[in-house]
């Protein structure tokens, strides 16, 4: 591979642990080569990108935060795209500001960052996604998307959503329909196992690589001593968002709680009072935030909402997993796990004390679901993580260093 001459390279993403944290590693390890790497993000996540050695471009977001409560995310599916467009919208301002006189080589992306496609086409450079979660495949269109779609696409909201998302495109010189503008990147690089992809056999992989878990140091996020009294540990924990849960936490709590052997770390996140759990047995430790993956790495079996990054850290830790999912991609990662052999999806409805309880002691004990987890560890390894991440992004620096810019539209 011909080494790229150092670059600037900017990153775009939005304020949320789930997007933010699995492209950190490839960003240290993009400045690690010399690369000068500026990373636009709001204020509230600027000192975890900066740790990577990465320039903080900040710009203010009109999105729900990590600490906002999930409702505030609405319950259909226009409410969870169109904050989105709106601060997209808003957005792309503040950072033409940002880089103005500064513009990159190469930009990345995270998926949710429409701003940055845009940007790149304005400046001329090219534009890779870096995925957090699963990628559109060969019939997605038809089986996923059109059919979610049909609906509140004949709706006067969902018409004006469009309308709205066609004409900001128009006014940046983009003619593509929003659709594939956010769905079908000209080039991604999945930050995921292929393990974790539905229907992989048919993903184009000259547009999506896939390079599995960039996980990488993680010990300025705390350790965990797994107590001398605990013959087996168990993790609960539903991610950063959707953590307002206090039934089934209580469950969780009826199902573990005094039970021989059995140590349980219980993340409730910051909407859930302790006191609403009732009385908490000497063997659970209730906790609003945990270094999840050092828990994991001496952990016995996960309870988890199954969201991308908790997903593959259970199977790069070799962890069994009860999967409860809460939104979006969460449901089609519990059923991909569950159908890997490696764990159980129970929807929140039937997740109660019992159930819980009989999923994971049938998991961890089952040598079959040990089996089946290491050999995804040996998959997941040979995927290369974080150092093929950066060869894949310096291969496409290579190949356009020295080519002259395209022209770029007019700006406005």
């Amino acid at each position: 591979m011909t080494t790229p001459r150092p670059a600037h390279i900017a990153m775009f993403s939005i304020a949320a642990h789930g997007h933010v944290n699995p492209s950190l590693e490839v960003i240290r390890e993009l400045v690690a080569r010399g690369h000068r790497v500026t990373y636009a993000i709001p204020p509230a996540f600027a000192e975890k990108v900066a740790e990577t050695g990465a320039e903080p471009k900040l710009w203010n977001s009109m999105l729900p935060s990590p600490d906002d409560d999930p409702e505030a995310w609405g319950t259909t599916l226009l409410d969870n795209v169109e904050p989105f467009l709106n601060d997209a919208i808003q957005a792309l301002p503040q950072l033409i500001e940002a880089y103005e006189g500064d513009e990159p080589d190469l930009v990345l992306h995270d998926i949710t960052s429409y701003p940055a496609r845009v940007l790149a086409h304005r400046w001329g450079v090219k534009a890779i996604s870096l995925s957090p979660n699963l990628v559109a495949w060969d019939g997605y269109e038809e089986e996923v998307s059109e059919p979610m779609w049909e609906e509140p696409k004949k709706t006067e909201r969902g018409q004006a959503y469009y309308a709205r998302f066609h004409a900001w495109l128009e006014e940046n010189g983009i003619t593509e329909h929003p659709d594939p503008f956010a769905g079908r990147p000209a080039r991604s690089i999945v930050l995921i196992p292929k393990a974790l992809q539905p229907t992989a056999d048919r993903v184009d992989e000259s547009v999506h690589s896939f390079v599995g878990a960039c996980q990488g140091d993680r010990s300025t996020q705390g350790d965990w001593q797994r107590p001398d009294s605990a013959e087996k540990v168990l993790l609960v924990s539903l991610g950063s968002s959707f953590t307002k849960q206090p039934n089934f936490y209580r469950e969780c709590v009826k199902a573990f709680g005094d039970l021989p052997g059995w140590h349980m770390v219980l993340q409730i996140g910051k909407h859930v009072d302790p006191a609403e759990l009732g009385a908490i047995p000497t063997n659970v430790e209730v906790r609003d935030w945990v270094p999840q993956l050092a828990i994991l790495k001496q952990a016995d079996a996960f309870i988890t909402h199954a969201g991308a990054g908790g997903s593959q850290e259970g199977l790069a830790t070799g962890t069994p997993m009860v999967c409860v999912p809460q939104a979006v991609d969460q449901f089609g990662n519990a059923d991909m796990l569950q159908a890997l052999g490696v764990a159980r999806h129970v929807p929140t409805e039937e997740a109660t004390a019992e159930t819980l309880r009989e999923a994971v002691l049938a998991l961890a004990g089952d040598p079959e679901v040990a089996g089946r987890l290491k050999e995804i560890q040996g998959q997941m390894a040979a995927e290369g993580g974080t150092q093929r991440a950066a060869d894949l992004i310096e291969a496409e620096l290579a190949a356009v260093q020295g080519t002259p810019k395209s022209g770029s539209a007019p700006r406005v």
